[in-house]
């Protein structure tokens, strides 16, 4: 679905065609049109259409503000947005149709145009900037600005007239994808790509001194490069689409570039090109050589990892039995760790979440907890109030909320589309979702909305039915998650680094291979950390592998050793294979919907496990994992002496001794039929 994504970089109104020069007089012979500039599937597209068949930028960008407030699940709309999903979808239809069009080699244009509804539509035409030649502008002075594009195949297309406005902002929108210069011949003319030795000099600008170093020795193809860096400046904008979407085809451009034709190149690229590669995360450094102030971890002994056995869902029962007269939670820990071991029933979910995440306190009464959900309703629609009392005018003024607006649009139509919670045209859901996360803007100015967090948004709004609670768990999970998102993104360079220091300790010789393959920075876990595996796993499993996951047991950044295991799973088809940087990437993307929650959970939980026995534990992964060094006292020591004060290694875990299961001769999984049974509830997928 993200194929059909289309962004539009320059657009503007009162570019005309002069079809019947020398006879300006003549109202028809002025044809009014937008001019755009597109990015679709990392390809640049100049389209121009008249007025009459061009959709009002509006429709495409933004959607009606008068979607209703909903509250309960029960209650249907009352109104929908005037220009929402249903214009998206006509561009959709009709994006598909210029695509066909646009594979052709010769665009339409006056010449060959098929018949239309009527005269204005015949100067249609549209090209792919691949295909451009130059453009030929107008002479200085001499009224309005016009272009001529002329195509590679030698087709020249009618002049455009910029009526309102000048047309160098579109020369501008050009130049980040391609090279412009003047021709020698004529210097009103820009040859596109051109390859002039003083031009190179100015990519010093652009670009770090590694690439730059390749391109002047010749081994990066300027416009490919210029190509790259665009992709690679949208993962650093918009880290969750690019590495959707372009990781894997920004890597083969450059790979290819630089082995070339010549077999003797098809080895580990330069020095050059993993700092090149890290400019994706500024600031990123792993297991770089010699990294002052990182602490070398050496192979260590991490003993027998542990057999574990995971237990049935905590059933609505359980969970009663848990619960005082006055409505308190009884035995915190106990509970927790009750789910942490199965989860939960799918009938408890709604309200058990709102504890996991904070938005109930656990010590709280069912009446404090009304009256805190009053007070959290009232807070929730005075900042749901505040945008949606802002005029189209306001808005007009108002870029930061205008753009909010659109990634969110854009995000909403493609959240679990599949799921029937979501599915279908004017469905109640997507309204919600759009209106929660229009309010989180409200809540959360500086950061706003960033693409991804509409992922995070969906199950928790399908498993609380109801808009007040859905916001406020939501506000809740992205406290947890909110230096994912962070512009200077620090939360995803630590985790990576993070991940990189515990797969070493594991398996130092995989990650050896990872390295020799330039993917030790391990850029395809990126998707996995920053949206929390959401894209890997069904609907019904993630529902599952979050709720285990907010308990906090048995450690910190448990979800870093769920990267370890799933990562270790792959190891021998990795290695055996000899997978190399895209095969690496591309076997990584494909287990998406393929990974059993429920091995991994017990694969993650036993290597816990594992290190919080070991005896010689580096500090730095104790301070990954929050395991406390030197003393360690015991559940039953009386006292606050104890035989192991000095130890230096041997941490320990808040993980409650009777629940630590028997130690094995193996790691492997025991697939006995008691060790996970699964309760009826949990495949329920329809809300109660």
């Amino acid at each position: 679905m993200y194929g059909k994504e289309r962004i539009i970089i320059y657009e503007q109104e009162g570019v005309y065609i002069h079809s019947s020069c020398g006879k300006t007089s003549d109202q028809d012979s002025l044809i009014s049109g937008i001019l755009r500039v597109l990015e679709k599937d990392a390809e640049i597209i100049v389209d121009w259409r008249p007025l009459d068949d061009a959709l009002d930028s509006s429709s495409i960008l933004y959607a009606g503000k008068d979607s209703s407030s909903v509250v309960e699940w029960t209650q249907a709309p009352k109104e929908r947005g005037h220009r929402g999903s249903e214009h998206l979808n006509s561009y959709e239809a009709e994006w598909d149709m210029v695509s066909t069009v646009s594979s052709k080699k010769k665009p339409y244009t006056n010449g060959d145009a098929p018949s239309h509804r009527n005269g204005k539509s015949k100067w249609s035409f549209l090209f792919s900037l691949t295909d451009l030649k130059s453009i030929k502008q107008n002479k200085e002075g001499m009224g309005w600005s016009y272009l001529v594009f002329c195509l590679k195949d030698d087709v020249v297309l009618p002049a455009l007239h910029f009526h309102q406005g000048d047309s160098k902002l579109l020369i501008d929108s050009l130049e980040k994808y391609v090279v412009l210069c003047e021709s020698p011949q004529d210097k009103r003319t820009l040859l596109v790509n051109c390859q002039n030795k003083s031009l190179s000099q100015s990519f010093e600008n652009l670009l770090d001194e590694p690439a730059y170093g390749l391109i002047q020795a010749g081994l990066l193809d300027r416009r490919m490069l210029l190509w790259a860096i665009h992709q690679w400046k949208k993962i650093k904008k918009d880290p969750y689409t690019a590495t959707m979407v372009g990781f894997s085809k920004v890597t083969n451009y450059i790979f290819d570039s630089l082995r070339g034709s010549d077999p003797s190149t098809h080895q580990r690229p330069p020095s050059e090109m993993a700092d090149f590669l890290s400019d994706a995360i500024p600031g990123l450094k792993i297991n770089q050589q010699e990294e002052p102030g990182f602490e070398v971890i050496t192979r260590i002994d991490l003993g027998e990892r542990p057999v574990v056995q995971r237990r049935e869902p905590v059933s609505l029962e359980e969970w009663t039995k848990n619960i005082d007269s006055e409505g308190r939670i009884l035995n915190v820990d106990n509970m927790k760790q009750m789910i942490f071991r199965g989860g939960l029933s799918h009938a408890l979910r709604k309200q058990a979440w709102k504890f996991l995440l904070g938005y109930f306190p656990w010590d709280s009464t069912k009446e404090e907890r009304t009256q805190l959900q009053k007070q959290k309703t009232d807070e929730y629609f005075r900042m749901k109030l505040q945008w949606k009392s802002v005029s189209e005018e306001q808005e007009k003024r108002n870029s930061r909320l205008r753009d909010y607006r659109s990634l969110i649009e854009k995000d909403v139509n493609r959240t679990d589309r599949t799921n029937k919670f979501y599915e279908g045209q004017d469905n109640p859901g997507l309204i919600l979702l759009h209106d929660i996360l229009m309010t989180y803007c409200m809540y959360d100015f500086d950061l706003g909305y960033v693409q991804g967090m509409s992922d995070l948004l969906s199950p928790l709004l399908y498993v609380m039915e109801n808009e007040v609670d859905a916001f406020w768990c939501f506000a809740s999970y992205m406290d947890q998650m909110h230096h994912n998102f962070e512009e200077q993104m620090q939360g995803m360079k630590t985790q990576l680094i993070q991940l990189s220091t515990l797969l070493r300790l594991l398996d130092s010789g995989f990650c050896s291979y990872l390295e020799s393959q330039d993917s030790g920075y391990l850029y395809f876990c990126f998707r996995w950390l920053l949206i929390r595996f959401k894209r890997e796993f069904s609907f019904l499993d993630i529902l599952r592998l979050w709720e285990v996951m907010w308990t906090e047991l048995p450690c910190k950044n448990f979800h870093l050793l769920l990267c370890c295991a799933i990562l270790e799973s792959e190891k021998q088809q990795i290695m055996e294979k000899h997978y190399g940087f895209n095969e690496i990437l591309k076997h990584i993307n494909e287990l998406s919907m393929k990974i059993d929650v429920e091995d991994v959970l017990c694969k993650a939980e036993a290597i816990s496990l594992q290190m919080v026995k070991c005896k010689e534990l580096p500090q730095a992964v104790c301070e990954i994992l929050g395991l406390q060094d030197s003393e360690v006292t015991t559940p039953d020591s009386d006292t606050g002496e104890d035989e192991n004060v000095g130890m230096t290694g041997c941490p320990t875990s808040t993980f409650q001794s009777d629940y630590l299961p028997v130690l094995g001769t193996s790691g492997a999984r025991d697939d006995s039929p008691t060790q996970i049974a699964m309760s009826p509830n949990v495949s329920r997928l329809t809300p109660a």
